[in-house]
Order: structure tokens, then C-alpha cells, then sequence
């Protein structure tokens, strides 16, 4: 199995505290420019890739000016823009618009009440749709999971705000809260419970499982771009810095002992198979054995694979003559992904319309001690899968080797 450290991503000097990048943005570039990603199989050397930058430069997405309102990505905007792009008659393409609107907190209780997968005694699962934070504060971001979401902003809307009268219409305990949930811009599976005790001992359960090799959470992903193998892991150390007007994860690729001893830098490790490729994309299976605030996100960059939808990191792959490579992460801010001219044709976009992609990064399965539970990736999710050619029957395949 193949091992992926990420040797060569370029640290940076500033370590922080919690990650407040919540939202993606900046202006999409012009129809013309360049691709962000390049045909399957391109693993061009780190060292190499960098003398390339050096040498001739890549045009990127103008960043965001300091103190500009970053773009949110925005699903239901997304199916609207299909919609249409699919030939929607004109009432239809109307209706679509309506709807694209943000989700009121009527609209996010019907659609959670909706997408319970599983009750059994104190636990409750459900699937959570993309964009809805866990608290109103900083929490995890999109690919790490959240067990201790932070305390909100009064009246703004999440999850947690949402649990009272959520467990109302569930006929639960008012002791209703979160035990596991991906984070805001990602979609999957919610675990609440209404016995702390039993959150307890799953809490145990899941620090077992993970330092015995055995990832207890199993996410899907589409990326741009293909692994050069099949199966494999990336590990890399991890550490939030400051890049631009942003707080975001870097890669370590050689962290020392004292770093991590002090906690500026944590070892992380995830695995990933490809469960298929077509037209320069794949859809993966990705398993965090560590947890950490856009683990699956980084890690995807130092596949030169990243998520389809993340407006965050995938700035940092950049291609030169077909050949993909990695741009130094502490001069590469966030900004509006950049497609492929083969990818935009196939989701029938502009790229003008890819600040509405939404992130593709849905946790699929969780492992509890008796049971598995799984959610189906949602409506927008399955689409780009057909649209794509990628499979829609998702089977997770293996697991981490120890």
C-alpha cells in the first residue's frame, strides 16, 4: 500500500489556535484561464513542480481583498443552476430559484426530521446537509469530525441551536446533543444521543478504534483528478496557521518531537481507496485514523486530488503543461476552484457558476460497537456522480492496514 507523506509541502512559520475559516470565496476566474487539475495519474516530483512555479508562474483566482465577504458555496444555488442547465421549463427553473434561497429554520428541522437513518434507545442518527454548521461558533471544518461543537452566535443557525425543538418533533429527551458530526461545509451522518453515559462509553470506543488502526468514520469523495494509486494512505503532520486574512491547515511534512510534544503540530494519517475514475475525476474512500480540523481536505491537496467544491485548498495543486504539482501553502489563500474545461462540461457549468459547487466530502458510514450505520450521499452529490460517470452505488472496500 502506497505511502504518502506529502514531502515537500512547504510548512509555514506561524502555528494558532482554532480554525475560523468557515466559508470559501473569492472571484471566480474568467472562462479562459487556467485548470486547477489535470488529467488522471499526475504525480510530477514536489521539488521539480516548484522550479517550474518558479520559472514560468501559474495565473490563480485573484484572492479576496482584506476585509471582502468571502462566497459561500450553496447547494440548493447549485441544483438551481442544473436545473436550468438541464433545460427546466420555466415555471420549473422558477420554482428552482425560490428554493435556492438559505434554509430557514422551519425548512432545516423538516429536512433533518426527514433524514433519520437510525433509532435505537438513547441514539439517534441522521443525515446532515452540506452548509449547516454544527454550532454557530468555530468548530471543526469540513473533514474532521466534531464531538465538543463551541458555543454559537445567538439566534444564528445550527445543528446545536436546532436540537430543542428538534427533539420535540422526535418525541426525544430535552438532553438531546451531538455526539459525532462532520463539519460544516461537509454532509453525512449526525450520532445524538440523550443518555451522557452512553456517549461516554462511544466516545471510548471510538479513541480505541482509532489507536488500534481501525477508522471508526468512512467518508466518500469526489475529486479532480486520480490518484496514482489505487489504494494507499497519505501522513503528514498538520497545524493551523495564518495565510493572508485567513486562519487555515498546513501540511508538516517533518514535524519535530518538540513541535508535537508542544502541540503546535499533530501526526495525522488517513486512508483512501478509489472506488473509480472517469474524465480526470474519481470517487474515493477516505478513512481519518487521526482527527483533525480539515484533515481530509489537506490530505486530498498532497494527493494533487483535490475535493471537487473545496474553494479553500485546492488552490494549492496547480498544473503546468499537464503535470499537477503543489504550490507552497503559505502563499496560496483560498479562492474559487478552478475546473477543468472537461469537468465543467460534463456538470454543464461556467466557470463563473463554480463558486456554487458545493463541497462533495459526505461522511457515509460511522462504525458503533454493534452496528454500522450509513447514510446515502445527497441528491446533489449522486448527480455529479452520474453526471461524471463515477459509480453511485457506493460499497466501501477494506479498511486501514495497522
Amino acid at each position: 500500500m502506497a505511502d504518502r507523506t506529502g514531502n515537500g509541502a512547504q510548512p509555514v512559520c506561524a502555528a494558532g489556535g482554532p480554525d475560523s475559516m468557515v466559508a470559501p470565496g473569492a472571484r471566480p476566474a474568467p472562462p479562459g484561464g487556467p485548470r486547477a487539475c489535470a488529467g488522471p495519474k499526475m504525480a510530477a516530483p514536489r521539488a521539480a513542480a516548484r522550479l517550474v512555479l518558479r520559472a514560468g508562474g501559474r495565473a490563480r483566482p485573484a484572492p479576496a481583498p482584506a476585509g471582502a465577504r468571502l462566497l459561500c458555496a450553496c447547494p440548493r444555488k447549485y441544483e438551481a443552476v442544473r436545473g436550468k442547465a438541464r433545460g427546466a421549463t420555466r415555471a420549473e427553473t422558477e420554482a428552482l430559484r425560490a428554493a435556492a434561497g438559505p434554509l430557514s429554520a422551519e425548512q432545516a428541522l423538516r429536512l433533518l426530521e426527514a433524514s433519520v437513518v437510525h433509532r435505537e434507545g438513547a441514539l439517534v442518527a441522521l443525515s446532515k446537509p452540506v452548509g449547516l454548521p454544527v454550532a454557530g461558533g468555530a468548530g471543526a471544518g469540513a473533514g474532521g469530525l466534531t464531538s465538543r461543537p463551541a458555543a454559537g452566535s445567538p439566534g444564528q443557525l445550527s445543528l446545536e441551536a436546532l436540537l430543542p425543538q428538534l427533539s420535540q418533533r422526535l418525541a426525544l429527551s430535552p438532553e438531546l446533543h451531538i455526539v459525532r458530526a462532520p463539519g460544516k461545509e461537509s454532509s453525512g451522518l449526525v450520532l445524538l444521543s440523550t443518555c451522557h453515559a452512553t456517549t461516554q462509553r462511544l466516545q471510548e470506543f471510538f479513541v480505541r478504534a482509532r489507536r488500534t488502526g481501525r477508522p471508526p468514520a468512512t467518508y466518500c469523495a469526489v475529486t479532480v483528478g486520480v490518484p496514482a494509486d489505487s489504494q494507499g494512505e497519505i501522513r503528514t503532520g498538520l497545524k493551523l496557521a495564518q495565510v493572508g486574512d485567513a486562519r487555515l491547515v498546513v501540511p508538516v511534512a517533518a514535524p519535530s518531537q518538540g513541535s508535537v510534544a508542544r502541540k503546535e503540530v499533530k501526526k495525522t494519517r488517513t486512508c483512501y481507496t478509489v472506488l473509480g475514475s472517469a474524465h480526470g475525476c474519481s470517487l474515493l474512500q477516505l478513512q481519518p485514523v487521526t482527527a483533525f480540523s480539515s484533515q481530509l481536505l489537506v490530505h486530498l491537496t498532497l494527493l494533487l486530488c483535490p475535493a471537487l467544491g473545496d474553494h479553500v485548498y485546492s488552490p494549492r495543486v496547480g498544473a503546468v503543461l499537464g503535470q499537477s504539482f503543489l504550490l507552497p501553502a503559505e502563499s496560496t489563500p483560498p479562492c474559487t476552484q478552478v475546473l477543468p474545461k472537461q469537468v465543467l462540461d460534463r456538470l454543464r457549468l461556467t466557470q463563473q457558476q463554480v463558486h456554487l459547487l458545493p463541497l462533495h466530502l459526505h461522511l457515509h458510514q460511522l462504525q458503533l460497537p454493534a452496528v454500522v450505520l450509513a447514510a446515502p450521499p445527497p441528491p446533489f452529490f449522486l448527480r455529479t456522480l452520474h453526471c461524471l460517470g463515477l459509480p453511485t452505488h457506493l460499497e466501501p472496500q477494506g479498511g486501514c492496514r495497522q
